[in-house]
């Protein structure tokens, strides 16, 4: 079960503040009315439908989160024995791992890390030259989205001086949050009225705390983040979207063209970014492994590895009957999918899921 607070968006009527359980996160199928799609809540999620029901000028301003049923995603079997047959890493260089979205939820980061030898006891790095890679998404729906940050950058530190490295990806609440920081209640270009980064953060979860301790050199860091990386032949995003196209045909011109755009301190520059970066599904049903392709034909690696999109959703298992009274997490481990081509690492830790790390190649 989920026990936290659910409150009504802006101009939805009055606030309520009620427990919530998995029997929230069943949502029905998309209603289309004369303005934006309209859909039931996911707490403090501002999600888009699927990526190929975008509407003209379609922008974030609602949150929810479809169910996808199962079948809608194509899985395979990973094979260990292929997957160790995956590119080695260069010489020198210790293990690779990833990690999914981890939304303020430091306690639960922490035990992870530690339960893959990454962590000791004491919460410092022990994993010698082993390389670790966050995919997006400190702050936002949990308790200690300024934690999360400092553990990483704390991190960063100790595996660099031991010979391994910490790094991390910008996820699209990186930019919530450096958008809400920056331009607060400014009106930004909105396909679907008006919108502002404050309402737009607080809609998606945003903590009082979290901005309470926002510091320059934490704004610093988020605006510095890569959007792309590509590492042992793993092509290492944010989003399960295709809108890094949009920013570049290179990894270096992405990140590059990101950066800049943060850099003119633009509101409606930022939101369009923010715009795409929250979208998603791009890589499930038919022609989803074609869209992974174009991402890797542009970029390299022969696998992209992607947070954003909780795991189950993308199985179809929030909120499902055989689920509701079950207390044990809805996911395991990562999902492969997309042919095989695709690894979903957001364990859905804000749902009752699990945070997740996992090292790469699977089945090592």
């Amino acid at each position: 079960m989920v026990e936290g607070s659910m409150t009504q968006g802006a101009g939805q009527g009055p606030e309520v503040e009620r427990t919530a359980t998995l029997r929230d996160f069943r949502v029905p199928a998309y209603v289309h009315e004369t303005g934006p799609y309209v859909h039931s809540a996911h707490p403090g999620e501002v999600v888009p439908p699927p990526e190929e029901t975008y509407p003209e000028g379609y922008t974030p301003t609602e949150r929810d989160l479809p169910v996808i049923h199962r079948g809608d995603t194509v899985q395979v079997t990973v094979d260990p024995e292929a997957a160790a047959a995956a590119p080695q890493t260069d010489t020198g260089q210790g293990p690779l791992y990833v990690v999914g979205d981890v939304h303020g939820y430091l306690d639960e980061l922490v035990a992870a890390l530690q339960e893959k030898g990454l962590l000791d006891a004491a919460g410092q790095w022990c994993a010698g030259t082993a390389r670790l890679w966050f995919l997006g998404d400190f702050t936002d729906r949990g308790p200690d989205g300024i934690g999360v940050i400092d553990l990483v950058m704390r991190l960063s530190a100790e595996a660099a001086a031991a010979g391994g490295y910490c790094k991390a990806l910008m996820g699209n609440h990186e930019l919530l949050l450096l958008g809400a920081k920056r331009f607060g209640d400014t009106p930004v270009n909105s396909g679907a009225g008006t919108a502002t980064f404050q309402a737009a953060w607080l809609l998606n979860g945003g903590q009082k705390t979290d901005m309470d301790r926002l510091q320059d050199h934490h704004l610093q860091w988020m605006a510095r983040l890569d959007a792309v990386e590509e590492v042992d032949g793993h092509l290492l995003v944010h989003s399960d979207t295709t809108a890094y196209l949009d920013y570049g045909r290179s990894i270096e011109e992405v990140n590059d063209t990101v950066r800049e755009t943060l850099t003119r301190n633009d509101a409606d520059e930022v939101w369009d970014l923010f715009r795409k970066f929250t979208k998603r599904f791009s890589f499930r049903d038919e022609g989803g492994a074609d869209a992974v392709r174009s991402l890797l034909d542009t970029y390299g690696g022969t696998r992209i590895v992607h947070g954003h999109s909780p795991i189950p959703y993308l199985l179809g298992e929030a909120g499902s009957e055989e689920d509701e009274d079950n207390s044990e997490p809805l996911v395991e481990g990562p999902h492969v999918y997309a042919d095989g081509l695709a690894i979903a690492m957001d364990g859905g830790v804000t749902m009752a899921g699990k945070l997740l790390v996992q090292q790469l190649p699977l089945g090592t």
